[in-house]
């Protein structure tokens, strides 16, 4: 649990920091560009982590990639069209579509206490996010990359083992930057121009990419999807304290409640009772046409009781 609240401290960072930086540069170049070094970046790290990885793992990891992709595109498309608050509460429906993706695909019952802390969660990027709310094209849109980034959770909690969190990351990496480069390639890849958009990149890159990622990865290989989605309501209060810390803005109690609530909603997921699902539930996930053959015969962790990333 500790390692995902540090994924959503460094998701948190990035909304500060991209303040500027996206409106220079197009969102798949930048989505591109930034997920691109990442990939090679791990890759260096450890060349052959890759190879070492089992056929049906392998295939996990482009679907996980390009579902990852796929959110990361809808998301920046549809905060086009609506507003960062409005998109941010949406987005965070992942923490409800979670649950539910995970008791139709793993076929486990969510016990009450997560769907308490789930109502909590949901309340809290409410008080954070919310100062009206129309469904429009760019939420709808949002909620698509909202469902798309559940299932991507809901895949890594029956997907992720420890030994192969390395690989699985780096092959996710790589899907994710062919996947945007196709989106960016219609109007020509642009670059940043300035050095402190490449500052951005290179963190979103690194720390918010390749790191956080991996951290993930590892993360949903010892956690049920629920509970990671839960935990990953984090993002907006870490959002909130860093631009309160470095961009100078009042405390509010919108803040105070709201982050109050997702801190609620997750030590409740983590105190709540614990599933351990057989491993035979965990190999029943899969997409048509995607056998598990090939699969690590030995896991060493349980699988989902609800839903989840990245978000």
């Amino acid at each position: 649990m500790i390692a995902l609240v540090g994924v959503t401290a460094a998701w948190g960072s990035t909304f500060f920091m991209l303040k500027g930086a996206v409106t220079r540069v197009p969102a798949a170049d930048f989505l591109a560009v930034r997920f691109a070094i990442a990939g090679v970046l791990l890759l260096g790290l450890a060349p052959r982590a890759v190879a070492r990885l089992s056929p049906a793992t392998r295939r996990h990891g482009v679907l996980l990639g390009l579902a990852y992709g796929t959110g990361q595109l809808l998301q920046t498309w549809g905060l086009e069209h609506t507003s960062a608050s409005v998109s941010g509460f949406v987005t965070g429906m992942y923490v409800v579509i979670t649950p539910l993706l995970g008791g139709l695909l793993l076929r486990q019952r969510v016990q009450p206490v997560i769907w308490v802390a789930v109502a909590l969660a949901t309340a809290g990027l409410a008080v954070l996010s919310l100062h009206g709310f129309a469904l429009g094209y760019g939420e709808a849109l949002t909620l698509v990359s909202a469902a798309i980034y559940a299932a991507h959770i809901v895949g890594l909690g029956a997907w992720s083992t420890p030994g192969e969190a390395f690989g699985l990351t780096v092959l996710q990496m790589l899907t994710v930057a062919v996947t945007c480069t196709v989106a960016a390639l219609p109007g020509g890849l642009t670059l940043p121009a300035t050095a402190a958009d490449w500052k951005v990149l290179l963190y979103m890159a690194v720390i918010a990419g390749a790191a956080a990622l991996l951290l993930q990865t590892w993360a949903q290989a010892h956690l049920p999807p629920t509970r990671a989605a839960i935990v990953m309501t984090m993002e907006p209060v870490w959002a909130g304290g860093f631009a309160v810390t470095l961009g100078s803005e009042p405390v509010g109690l919108r803040l105070l409640i709201g982050g109050a609530l997702a801190l609620a909603a997750m030590f409740l997921a983590e105190l709540g009772p614990r599933v351990a699902p057989s491993r035979a539930t965990r190999r029943e996930f899969r997409p048509s046409g995607v056998h598990s053959e090939g699969a690590p015969s030995a896991r060493h962790v349980p699988a989902a009781d609800g839903s989840t990333s990245s978000a």
